[in-house]
């Protein structure tokens, strides 16, 4: 059951993803990948660290702006353990790793390159959630 979908703002926010993923390429030639930013920095902090540091910046800046300007958009009725958080976070973390990309990198900017890699990945990405989704449905009697 869906509840709470605006749609303007969905399609507000996704045309401002692939614009600035857009920009990004033309301009830099980059792809705009998270993982691969944020692990660009970790593991080489002063090849093409500008750049990244500014993407990253951006990403953070534009959540304190829309706190700042739209509080409602940060209300939430799920309150999640801190543990659960944490754990999640190193499980995507690791995914993406072995994934070679996140969703940013292999949904928005691989699928149009039509990268056959990130079709899979995505597949699998979907396939994935799909199943965990419908698990938690299951065995816990509640929507993910």
């Amino acid at each position: 059951m869906i509840q709470n979908f605006t749609p303007l703002s969905a399609l507000l926010g996704g045309a401002l993803i692939g614009l600035s993923a857009s920009v990004l390429l033309l301009s830099l030639g980059r792809i705009a990948g998270i993982s691969g930013i944020l692990g660009g920095v970790i593991q080489s902090p002063t090849r093409d660290a500008g750049w990244r540091w500014a993407f990253l910046g951006g990403l953070a800046l534009g959540g304190v702006l829309l706190h700042l300007l739209w509080p409602a958009a940060w209300q939430s009725t799920i309150s999640p353990a801190p543990l659960a958080l944490v754990l999640g976070g190193l499980v995507v973390g690791f995914g993406t790793r072995m994934g070679s990309g996140c969703t940013s990198g292999h949904g928005i900017c691989g699928l149009t390159r039509f990268s056959t890699r990130s079709l899979v990945a995505v597949l699998t990405f979907m396939a994935t959630g799909f199943a965990t989704a419908s698990l938690l449905h299951v065995v816990l009697g509640r929507v993910a």
